[in-house]
């Protein structure tokens, strides 16, 4: 037998007004945690609704486990959805709330109880179980929202910039606290956020979209040192962006490339005389006043034009023998090196960071 997609969107349409979700085609394979990221009005919590249902007139197809449930309503397709504001009854107590979606199952009241406070002991919020949604903390009202979410035992959880309500230290315990969860129910996850946080910690996949539509999807690293030349490359912070031209290496499994004055060496493999756009990650680049013994391949001599605080981080902005390059140093490392615009330096990175994203220039500023 074939092995078939455990969840799939095939050619989903939607229109909105002015907006339109165009042929979007989406797989998630069983157990994976996949994340959708793109800016505001970029379509994907239209996806979200689009899996779930919320449009039955869209055009296109969804298919779980092979089993085509684009007709079904949303309560019976399997799916479950937690949105950004948690959607909590406010006249019902947080075991009420719990419990609502196991009322079309017509369960007994013993098995309704027993799933309820499983759930409840997992999410570690079973001492709130009598409580008034209305005075709980949005840690808590999340919590609830998911639990109600998953007592249902859905065999894909949607959420929808479930993490963005709640603040920074919050956020980051729900991260490591879901991550463990869906982990140990087997849960497949599609989630919705504009935090790249929540991609590093949580995903196995990543989706980026632009405008109604899908364009790149892979592992998180191989998206983000990798990214479509564009839009994609904007959005994850590739700022560095070379057109280069390949040459001949004496170094065995390296790759030469002539980027301005400078010469690049990547573990991408390219053939001599080729016209290519290679890409480091600013994190990835190292500074120092002087060349470094080191393993790092690339050690290109540059000027620093402007430094600029990004909370803890400070981006290093330069000209160098190879064009314009930006640096992420976090603050104590700048501090070290008593560096400030006007000096001299030299941005250090390993060959295995120098990407080759594809054949042709530097795309121009719109």
């Amino acid at each position: 037998m074939t092995d078939v997609p455990f969840l799939q969107g095939l050619s989903l349409s939607v229109r909105l007004g002015q907006f339109h979700l165009d042929g979007v085609s989406l797989t998630v394979e069983r157990g994976e945690y996949c994340a959708i990221l793109g800016e505001t009005g970029a379509g994907k919590s239209v996806l979200l609704e689009a899996l779930i249902g919320m449009y039955p007139s869209m055009g296109g197809q969804v298919f779980l486990e092979g089993r085509e449930i684009t007709r079904l309503p949303p309560e019976e397709r399997g799916l479950a959805i937690v949105y950004q504001d948690y959607m909590l009854f406010p006249h019902l107590n947080v075991y009420e709330n719990i419990a609502f979606g196991l009322r079309r199952a017509r369960l007994s009241r013993f098995e309704e109880t027993s799933r309820v406070r499983a759930m409840a002991e997992r999410l570690a919020i079973e001492a709130l179980l009598e409580r008034d949604v209305r005075t709980l903390s949005g840690g808590e009202k999340q919590r609830t929202a998911i639990a109600r979410a998953l007592v249902t035992k859905p065999k894909v959880l949607l959420m929808d910039e479930a993490f963005s309500a709640l603040d920074a230290s919050t956020r980051e315990r729900m991260r490591r606290f879901i991550g463990r969860l869906v982990k140990d129910l087997g849960t497949t996850v599609v989630h919705v956020t504009h935090d790249v946080d929540d991609v590093w910690a949580l995903a196995d996949k990543v989706v980026i979209m632009f405008d109604g539509k899908v364009l790149q999807a892979g592992p998180p690293l191989e998206v983000f040192s990798r990214p479509l030349p564009g839009d994609v490359a904007d959005f994850v912070g590739a700022c560095n962006l070379f057109s280069c031209r390949a040459e001949g290496s004496e170094q065995e499994g390296l790759a030469a490339l002539r980027c301005g004055e400078a010469l690049f060496l990547s573990t991408d493999a390219v053939e001599p005389g080729r016209e290519v756009l290679a890409s480091v990650r600013p994190e990835s680049i190292l500074l120092a006043r002087e060349a470094q013994d080191l393993t790092a391949r690339n050690q290109i001599r540059g000027r620093i034009c402007s430094t600029e605080r990004r909370g803890p981080l400070v981006r290093i902005c330069g000209e160098t023998e190879a064009g314009p390059m930006t640096a992420l140093l976090t603050a104590s490392g700048l501090e070290a090196l008593d560096l400030s615009a006007g000096d001299e330096v030299f941005f250090i990175f390993k060959a295995g960071h120098v990407k080759i994203l594809r054949d042709g220039e530097v795309p121009k500023a719109s």
